[in-house]
């Protein structure tokens, strides 16, 4: 039985995108009779405190697990300071390396998850320290997607950050990538060829897949679930309130992440906007499925034309056809896909009439309903996959 070492920064109970999809890794690795260990940190995003209770813990087979090693941390939440954030990552990397050195098993495989960067860096240490194979998973591009951000501006830095990501590239055995839009940019960064990656999305598993039977009535509701953070529009969101509100068009927000108390404070007279706290996966599905649609924003930068954010993927999961405010590869996919509308502006009028014209039509939204969970059983089903990694570790 092969040996596969998975380090990463977040991963279940978390909540978000990169804690889901190394659970899944790692349960679809089992499956495949993988003997699979994980280094991880204990749960804290968005805060430590949100895991306290027990909901969120509700995997048995995981509960029970004994190859989950978790390291704590002094840091009790996720700060606005980005300075505070990288030295919280600094501290999860040092006590990361730490339980590498006194560990005293084998592996046949190393698969490490980056961003942060700081992780990709102890996956290289564990590949010279058990002397073996590394397998890289980019879920995003940094530093590019800090320089995005814009807030953080120090060339020095971020010059050094570059030369990580470029080693990182270069000494990995194997690169897999959660979107297509990410190829260009690390073959050419690093200079290796395009068999080195493989492409892995994000996705779900056949059980996940809702069918979507609420009853229509006249109630217009569209969800946004997700991170609420430095890369996404919240003004955005803000400056659509007021509009939705005139049409009787109610938003739920089940958001968490940096801009959240911010956009909450802008918000709060509006009747028309649900605030719902984090909630474990399977209760968003559940909240998501009873929906007309779903709200995706990023900011206008080319970083994020390369990303394909996490909660499209869940829209389409449950069915629930998408408002895109977004560029590049997941303008493509959903265009292409024919499972939601783009729009080509941030425009907040343009973007409602964009919603108006998909409640209005309840054809078109069943139709991209239907095909949105025929992509996912294609292109984002884990059960297959997990094969495309499986292929390689044989």
């Amino acid at each position: 039985m092969k040996r596969v070492l998975i380090i990463s920064q977040h991963f279940y109970p978390e909540i978000g995108s990169h804690a889901n999809r190394i659970k899944h890794l790692f349960l679809q690795l089992k499956k495949k009779k993988y003997d699979v260990t994980v280094f991880t940190a204990e749960p804290s995003y968005p805060n430590k405190k949100i895991y306290s209770n027990a909901d969120f813990w509700d995997d048995e087979s995981l509960n029970r697990e004994n190859n989950i090693m978790r390291i704590n941390i002094s840091s009790r939440k996720y700060s606005n300071s980005i300075i505070n954030r990288l030295l919280y990552y600094i501290e999860i990397a040092l006590k990361l390396i730490f339980l590498i050195i006194k560990d005293k098993k084998r592996y046949d495989y190393i698969f490490v998850t980056s961003p942060p960067i700081f992780t990709g860096l102890v996956g290289l240490f564990a590949k010279y320290r058990y002397k073996t194979k590394l397998v890289l998973d980019i879920r995003d591009l940094w530093p590019e997607s800090l320089k995005g951000v814009e807030v953080f501006n120090y060339p020095i830095i971020l010059k050094f950050f570059g030369t990580l990501e470029k080693t990182l590239y270069k000494k990995s055995d194997k690169i897999v990538i959660n979107s297509l839009g990410f190829q260009d940019h690390i073959q050419n960064k690093a200079g290796i060829l395009k068999s080195k990656i493989i492409f892995i999305p994000n996705g779900a598993v056949e059980e996940e897949i809702a069918l979507k039977n609420r009853e229509k009535n006249d109630t217009k509701k569209i969800i946004y679930a997700g991170n609420l953070g430095l890369a996404q529009n919240t003004l955005l969101i803000n400056q659509l309130v007021p509009l939705l509100d005139e049409q009787g068009i109610h938003l739920t927000i089940i958001g968490y992440g940096v801009n959240k108390k911010q956009l909450i404070h802008s918000i709060k007279d509006y009747k028309n906007v649900t605030i719902i706290n984090p909630v474990t996966r399977k209760e968003v599905f559940k909240i998501i499925s009873e929906h007309d649609l779903g709200l995706v924003t990023l900011k206008e930068k080319d970083v994020f034309k390369t990303v394909l954010p996490g909660k499209i993927i869940d829209y389409m999961t449950c069915g629930v056809p998408i408002v895109g405010v977004v560029d590049g590869y997941a303008k493509e996919m959903i265009e292409k896909e024919r499972v939601g509308i783009v729009s080509n502006t941030p425009d907040p009028k343009k973007i409602v009439s964009i919603i108006k014209t998909l409640l209005e039509d309840k054809k078109l939204c069943k139709e991209m309903s239907e095909r949105a969970q025929q992509v996912i059983l294609k292109n984002f089903n884990w059960d297959v996959n997990i094969n495309k990694l499986v292929e390689y570790m044989k």
